[in-house]
């Protein structure tokens, strides 16, 4: 195992430090099936965790009109998704339908470094990719309350057609399956009213950050 004082102090030499900064980092990892409510659960931690940083990924996708650059997304070319991953510069990524996504373990590192919360909104293919590289990281996968449910919410968001919430309903169930068997998540928070899974996710992550300093001292 490396030592840990060693790393911090290559991490200061290389920013040196900054009033706000801690020795409390960790590195968040919220999933969830499509229809359970992890993006408004996420954005409830992000807001009430003052130092929290959301992870911005990386994506060759086209940019629309509605993206703003840095906030939806890092846009970029494939030539330069492609010289990141051949220089291993990505903590994850994926290609999907023919577009890659990918999170830089250099900026994580670096947030890391001062001391954040930082959070990535990820799947199980890429919670697994970032638990290999970081184990300390903190996994938090979102439930629904049944599947029952989950099938109900999907319909209710009245966007897709009868097909394709089909299809969403059988890619969460399997998602959910592989997330209780793949051991990368630390914590399973059932979403059955929103505001009190926002509650209990942000308390759940306070007690990891503080599990996560006594163990690093």
């Amino acid at each position: 195992m490396p030592d840990q004082t060693s790393s911090k102090s290559d991490a200061q030499a290389h920013h040196p430090r900054l009033p706000t900064d801690t020795d409390n980092g960790l590195l968040l990892m919220i999933s969830g099936p499509s229809g359970v409510g992890k993006t408004t659960i996420t954005r409830g931690v992000e807001r009430s965790i003052a130092d929290s940083v959301f992870s911005v990924s990386c994506t060759t996708r086209a940019k629309t009109e509605a993206d703003v650059e840095a906030v939806d997304y890092h846009f970029i070319s494939d030539e330069e998704f492609q010289e990141l991953i051949d220089n291993n510069a990505f903590l994850e990524w994926a290609d999907v339908f023919g577009k890659k996504y990918g999170t830089r373990k250099k900026w994580v590192d670096e947030q890391l470094s001062r001391g954040r919360l930082v959070i990535l909104e990820i799947d199980v293919e890429g919670a697994k990719q970032v638990k290999a590289k970081m184990p300390d990281a903190f996994g938090l996968f979102v439930l629904p309350p049944s599947e029952e449910e989950l099938h109900r919410r999907l319909k209710n968001r009245k966007r897709e057609s009868e097909e394709l919430i089909a299809k969403r309903f059988a890619e969460a169930k399997h998602e959910i399956a592989e997330a209780k068997s793949s051991g990368v998540y630390d914590q399973f928070l059932i979403n059955e009213n929103l505001d009190e899974a926002i509650v209990e996710a942000i308390e759940k992550v306070r007690t990891a950050r503080r599990e996560h300093a006594m163990n690093s001292q």
